[in-house]
């Protein structure tokens, strides 16, 4: 591809038989594309080609229509020598990539015409293409977003992250419990990715650093007896909807520089001769799960400086292009701006400096400036427990000159505090990018703070706690650094492609433009009054349910009803997420069945999907607790069809768009004052769901956009919760003075769940009613049965529930990433949109 105007190696090629037609989009130039694939890059025939080979060569169709357009897109940047915003993100949880490109280069039709022409089911192929499950959840979906956004709002942008050779786990549920296996994604190879040899950068580690003074007598440093790693990119195309521009996704791949030890290999020891490259390997291989409690591991710190290290050399690979070497980076952070997607990527602030000063031989103070007016900062945590905090003696033995120059950053910033606020020893302690105690650490977050010129939260509550609360130091040191942005979604994935019978309904009344502009769909709003609209509506909200009841009992083996309420709480397993509140409800809900089988209840179903990490004992048994309680509440023949409890494994990008789409309500229901944001909240609003929520996060905001009226809202507000805290809380009194909650405790704890191991879930019991009850569970559980109610109130009038979820489709448009990526491009990085003139087809 173009970034440096290279054509490819034959090595890269497929499809050598080219022809005028590659970027054409119509069914017959399809058709011959696939064809010429299927032979050429597949060495297969119509009876020899496999499904797996047949979803190949679609893909590769596809991306043929990418290639032009992507080389375009980069030679028009380096031509008009645009600043760029590289986006470092740990975590990039894309899913699956041909139904996005599809929809993105309006080729979804007419690809599924040339497959119907061809005798293949085109649902099927996709089927096929296996999830990239490179991130835990929110914080890598985002990213994913991020990116189609960036590409449709023509901002010249790169993603960079890891290549990790396994994604997050694969999630089976066995006798109730979660089963952990690798997700081996890249079993069968990517279609969509390219490997860039040419762009290789040498990662250090270890060794030790040896200072100099120069002929000038000026003192340097330099890192040596390094132990080095290979990192290799891999790109993917993102291509933007309804234009031409496709930006990069890069990833790094961990190679060893040496492929064996051939002293080694000839004295015999085979093993010892390839251990070295297995090891350095490793660096890439296993995306680590996020169980929101910080853990200095560390492969984990490798990783995190192996992908911002090769991040860092490339972006100055590419400046270096358009400039020349005597501007000493005067113009850097005119043409770059780096985003550090929570503080994973931190590290580069200390990198960049490294380069400035000992590679470069900037002065400090220039390359200090260069670094802050480059960096922006985006926090995604409001729990202390789980920001970063690398033991310093790791830092020492692993990368030893960046805790130097992290220490040099430490001395002069408190210098300047200490100047500004004199003698606030508190102060100091508390600001200081080194924490004391027994062993000292590294705070991530505040390197990220102090090394950025931006610092924003993800939702105006979470922005706020941080400027109260978590970084009121630095909030009243730099006020002007913090600021909020909201996230959001794209519209074209969670919408168009994983609700088509929605999104054509709408299309078919307001037009398409809300593809690309999300306020449109405020043009829906009158219709909810309209007889047609509405059971239209509700027509297309029965098939998307009848579709995930369908998978529920091919895979599940429960049946659900379709006319059930369903009710969805789907995200990972966490017990600040507060599953248990839901699963109490469902306890209560179906003591107050067997209670009086013939009273007045509106049928459910409640549906849980979602991972723990596998180290999380405690979400682990909650998941257990969810399958056994299910296991009760499904074979009672006294619930019927009343109540019914799934437990939908391995949640995924792919998962959620076939449950999201069916959902009538979204569980959003977090401690509040403990979610920074949340996604899945609008995603499912999006969609057509109402939300019952606690306000917390970006819920404050959906409710202010949809009104009081379309949304149930239940809880403490985070103020409270504080003031709970301060006050003493005790939840053992909610306990007794609450007969529904004690019956539904006492049968968890007293074995009615699990009758062959009666203790199995006390240590769930013992979290709620003698370890405190972190999250305050039952201190919002009365409020959380009486908003239940008022949902099964309003979901007796089907018409009246489906005027709300126009309501909440039409109130959404602020929560596109379109949005949020305008305002990170206007007010954080600087950054232009630059069209891309280009003809598909000649």
């Amino acid at each position: 591809m173009a970034d440096d105007n290279r054509t490819q190696g034959p090595a890269q090629r497929t499809g050598e038989h080219d022809d005028d037609t590659v970027g054409c989009k119509d069914v017959e130039a399809l058709k011959k594309s696939f064809a010429r694939h299927l032979k050429y890059s597949l060495a297969k025939d119509e009876y020899s080609a496999t499904k797996l080979d047949c979803y190949a060569s679609v893909a590769l169709t596809v991306r043929d229509r990418l290639i032009s357009q992507w080389i375009e897109t980069q030679q028009a940047y380096y031509k008009k020598n645009v600043k760029r915003i590289y986006y470092l993100s740990l975590e990039f949880l894309i899913g699956r990539t041909l139904g996005n490109s599809l929809i993105n280069l309006d080729l979804l039709d007419s690809t599924h015409r040339a497959l119907v022409d061809l005798g293949y089911d085109m649902e099927a192929l996709r089927e096929i293409e296996f999830d990239a499950g490179l991130g835990n959840g929110g914080l890598g979906r985002l990213a994913a977003c991020f990116m189609d956004s960036l590409a449709t709002l023509e901002i010249p942008a790169y993603g960079y992250g890891i290549r990790y050779e396994y994604g997050i786990f694969f999630q089976w549920i066995i006798d109730g419990y979660q089963v952990e296996t690798s997700d081996n994604w890249l079993r069968y190879g990517n279609p969509w990715e390219i490997e860039r040899p040419e762009y290789l950068y040498i990662v250090k580690f270890y060794g030790k650093v040896d200072q100099h003074c120069d002929e000038r007598g000026v003192l340097r440093n330099n890192w040596v007896d390094t132990k080095d790693v290979a990192a290799v990119a891999y790109d993917t195309p993102i291509p933007g909807y309804g234009n031409n521009t496709v930006n990069t996704m890069r990833l790094w791949s961990a190679k060893s520089t040496r492929e064996f030890d051939l002293d080694y290999f000839n004295h015999g020891d085979y093993e010892r001769a390839v251990s070295d490259k297995a090891q350095t390997e490793t660096i890439s291989k296993v995306l680590y799960p996020n169980d929101n409690v910080f853990e200095g591991k560390e492969l984990r710190l490798k990783q995190e400086y192996f992908f911002v290290s090769a991040t860092i050399q490339d972006i100055i690979r590419r400046y270096r292009k358009t400039h020349n070497p005597t501007d000493r980076f005067a113009d850097f952070p005119a043409k770059v701006a780096i985003h550090l997607n929570d503080t994973h990527p931190a590290i580069g602030i200390s990198e960049l400096m490294r380069i400035l000063v000992d590679t470069e031989g900037l002065a400090w103070e220039a390359a200090w400036d260069i670094t802050v007016r480059t960096f922006g900062y985006t926090n995604h945590t409001v729990l202390p427990e789980a920001l970063e905090k690398w033991p310093v003696s790791l830092f020492e033995s692993i990368l030893p000159r960046h805790i130097q120059l992290i220490h040099e950053i430490n001395r002069r910033f408190l210098s300047d505090i200490n100047v500004r606020f004199p003698n606030d020893l508190d102060r100091l302690r508390r600001m200081s990018i080194i924490e004391e105690g027994d062993e000292k650490r590294v705070r991530m977050a505040h390197l990220s703070i102090i090394g950025s010129h931006s610092v924003n939260g993800v939702s105006a509550l979470h922005s706020e706690i941080l400027k109260r609360g978590l970084f009121r130091d630095f909030y009243e040191l730099w006020p002007e650094r913090f600021n909020n942005k909201t996230n959001g979604i794209t519209q074209r994935r969670w919408l168009k492609l994983c609700n088509p019978a929605l999104s054509e309904l709408i299309t078919s009344r307001i037009g398409d433009g809300w593809t690309t502009d999300l306020y449109q769909l405020k043009l829906i709003e009158p219709l909810a009054k309209e007889r047609d609209f509405l059971n239209q509506w509700q027509e297309v909200k029965y098939l998307n349910k009848q579709r995930l009841a369908s998978y529920i009992k091919d895979k599940i083996k429960v049946l659900v009803s379709p006319d059930s309420l369903f009710d969805c709480h789907v995200k990972r397993i966490h017990e600040y997420k507060r599953q248990l509140l839901n699963v109490l409800h469902v306890v209560s809900l179906y003591n107050k069945i067997k209670t009086d089988p013939s009273g007045e209840v509106t049928p459910r179903t409640v549906i849980f999907a979602g991972k723990a990490a596998p180290g999380y004992a405690m979400a682990k048994l909650i998941i257990k607790l969810i399958n056994s309680i299910a296991e009760v509440v499904n074979n009672d023949r006294y619930i019927n069809d009343l109540l019914k409890v799934v437990f939908i494994s391995n949640y995924s990008v792919s998962m959620a768009e076939l449950i999201m789409p069916a959902a009538d309500l979204s569980e959003q229901i977090s401690t509040a004052g403990t979610e920074a944001s949340g996604t899945g909240n609008m995603k499912f609003a999006l969609n057509g769901a109402l939300t019952i929520g606690t306000l917390d996060g970006a819920n404050i905001e959906i409710r202010n956009e949809v009104g009081d009226q379309n949304i149930f809202i239940f809880g403490h507000t985070a103020g409270e919760i504080e003031d709970i805290g301060r006050q003493g809380y005790d939840p053992y009194a909610h306990y007794e003075q609450n007969p529904e909650l004690k019956l539904a405790i006492d049968m968890i704890g007293g074995g009615f769940f699990s009758r062959t191991q009666p203790d199995l879930f006390k240590p769930i019991v013992d979290s709620l009613l003698r370890q405190g009850d972190q999250y305050m569970v039952l201190a919002d559980f009365a409020s959380y049965l009486d908003c239940q109610q008022q949902v099964r109130e309003t979901y007796k009038d089907r018409s009246a529930w489906a005027e709300k979820s126009i309501m909440n489709v039409a109130r959404m448009g602020y929560f596109s990433a379109d949005r949020t990526i305008q305002e990170y491009a206007d007010e954080i990085w600087g950054v232009k949109r630059m069209p891309i003139k280009f003809s598909n087809c000649p």
